[in-house]
């Protein structure tokens, strides 16, 4: 899942060059949803939901594939995928923090420690991200961020449902809300592609982003935040932003920037500082030891 994450940066930015962003996000999930749809009829006999549940689910799939994909194909046509990657890296701090507010996981003392290391991580990615100090490079980082908080509401308030419906039941319902809000746009942006310049190359980078990267990854990590909870699972995107910068220097072009290694270096120390250890507990030790 980490891997496809990683190589759809690449994917989507070559092919939002042919295919407008909005538009090949309203597709790419539309016809996610279809497919799941009948996966969904073929694994669980049925595809439908109670309204209630369904509406909420829907809700939370609108934050989480329809906003989501507005901001983040657009901020990424305004920065390299590299610095795009490492600032989506902030979504498992931030779901550390909401997933206590939605209930569906508790806020220690390490996980706090651990969000406020990984954000100065995002802080010295965004200082030292090529282009910084352009109007439209720091409105891509802001986009780009806010992209990862509708992700970060998207995971913890929607693993609460899982306790009642599969991983893809939920997901399935989640990409039709996602689609209906990325519609209107879509169809707009629709109107003025040149489609007959559309290259095989480019479908082919809609086809694996429709299958692999909002498919099934999407309802394997469902599946990995019913077993495990959001911020465990979500702290393994920790790891895209590093595969994602080889494969922009190797595909893109893009330099890789001293500051990029050393905020990457820093964003993992706050995940391994949110998961590796209790911080009080390691400073009680430490005052202990100071002490004596």
């Amino acid at each position: 899942m980490v891997v496809a994450w990683a190589a759809n940066f690449i994917v989507v930015k070559a092919a939002n060059r042919e295919i407008p962003p909005i538009t090949f996000a309203f597709l790419r999930f539309g016809t996610a949803a279809l497919l799941l749809l009948v996966v969904l009829r073929w694994r669980e006999g049925t595809i439908r939901m109670p309204r209630r549940d369904g509406l909420r689910i829907m809700g939370l799939g609108a934050i989480g594939f329809g906003a989501y994909q507005i901001l983040w194909p657009t901020a990424l046509q305004t920065i390299p995928a590299g610095d795009s990657a490492f600032l989506i890296a902030a979504t498992p701090v931030m779901t550390a923090l909401l997933a206590s507010v939605a209930g569906s996981d508790t806020l220690t003392r390490r996980k706090l420690a651990g969000a406020i290391v990984s954000f100065a991580g995002v802080g010295i990615v965004v200082a030292g991200g090529p282009g910084l100090g352009l109007g439209k490079s720091i409105l891509g980082d802001g986009l780009t961020l806010t992209a990862a908080l509708c992700w970060a509401i998207y995971t913890s308030w929607g693993a609460p449902i899982l306790a009642s419906y599969s991983p893809l039941r939920t997901t399935a319902w989640a990409m039709i809300g996602g689609a209906i809000v990325l519609a209107p746009i879509g169809l707009w942006q629709a109107t003025g592609a040149n489609w007959g310049a559309v290259t095989i190359g480019a479908w082919a980078g809609f086809a694996y982003s429709t299958l692999i990267p909002a498919g099934v990854a999407n309802v394997v990590v469902f599946h990995g935040i019913r077993l495990l909870g959001p911020t465990r699972i979500t702290a393994l995107q920790f790891l895209v932003p590093f595969i994602a910068v080889l494969m922009g220097a190797a595909f893109l072009s893009e330099s890789i920037q001293p500051a990029q290694i050393a905020g990457g270096a820093v964003i993992i120390l706050g995940v391994a500082i949110t998961r590796a250890f209790d911080v009080g507990r390691l400073a009680d030790r430490l005052v202990g030891w100071i002490s004596s």
